[in-house]
């Protein structure tokens, strides 16, 4: 399966050099250069992964994440030249999978591309070998169907958001710290990640709890991570 990648830079230079870093990998690229040109290619047509710059005319990459996240988990990687923690958590609190800074290497951008494009395909795929089912109360994740469901509604969740659930409700009651989380999901070692994992958990809790302030299956045990609760319905 060939790739297809869509870069959004303003900077005509950036965004060409990222065409050739992405072709010499194989990947199919396509380029636009404001976020509203990006949402409405990612509404119109096969993308399956999206490099998303931050500050750009028309319609800045933050606005278009929120709208490109109200139909679709195409994995958002945020390009911006901020390398704030707070931009960071902002970008992550929007939907994105994932954050950049420029002046960037080519080749760990490349490596983050791969890795979510790793992720997507895997929960995109759809097994015919038998089911994983893990339940706690009302909690359902179907691993073969790719499918979580609350109180038995279908619930959406980004590729990233599934897989930190998925590791969780494997070993429920077993507790992870955001290094463990992050080792496990990234694949790669926990080097500043900031407050990365708990941006995920916090947009997981909202998703699947009915009071995310009072959570039922997703916990913090404060000052070691977060578990999923194991009890019948």
């Amino acid at each position: 399966m060939k790739y297809r990648v869509l870069v959004c830079d303003d900077d005509e230079d950036i965004a060409s050099a990222l065409e050739i870093y992405l072709q010499s990998e194989g990947y199919e690229v396509s380029k636009c250069f404001n976020g509203q040109q990006a949402t409405k290619i990612i509404a119109e047509e096969n993308v399956h992964l999206l490099l998303l710059d931050i500050m750009m005319p028309v319609m800045d990459g933050l606005t278009a994440a929120v709208k490109i996240r109200e139909k679709s988990n195409v994995p958002i990687i945020f390009l911006s030249a901020k390398s704030e923690d707070t931009d960071r958590i902002l970008g992550l609190n929007i939907g994105a999978d994932d954050y950049v800074t420029k002046p960037f290497n080519p080749v760990e951008l490349l490596a983050r591309v791969r890795a979510h494009l790793r992720r997507y395909s895997h929960l995109g795929s759809m097994p015919e070998v038998s089911s994983d089912i893990y339940q706690t109360g009302g909690l359902l994740l179907d691993d073969t169907k790719k499918k979580i469901m609350v109180e038995g509604e279908d619930v959406s969740l980004t590729a990233m958001e599934y897989n930190i659930l998925k590791l969780l409700m494997q070993n429920m009651e077993q507790v992870f710290s955001s290094d463990q989380i992050y080792e496990q999901i990234w694949n790669e070692p926990a080097f500043d990640i900031g407050k990365t994992v708990a941006v995920h958990i916090r947009h997981i809790r909202e998703k699947i709890e009915i009071n995310p302030k009072e959570p039922r299956y997703l916990k913090v045990i404060y000052g070691l991570g977060y578990k999923v609760v194991r009890f019948d319905y």
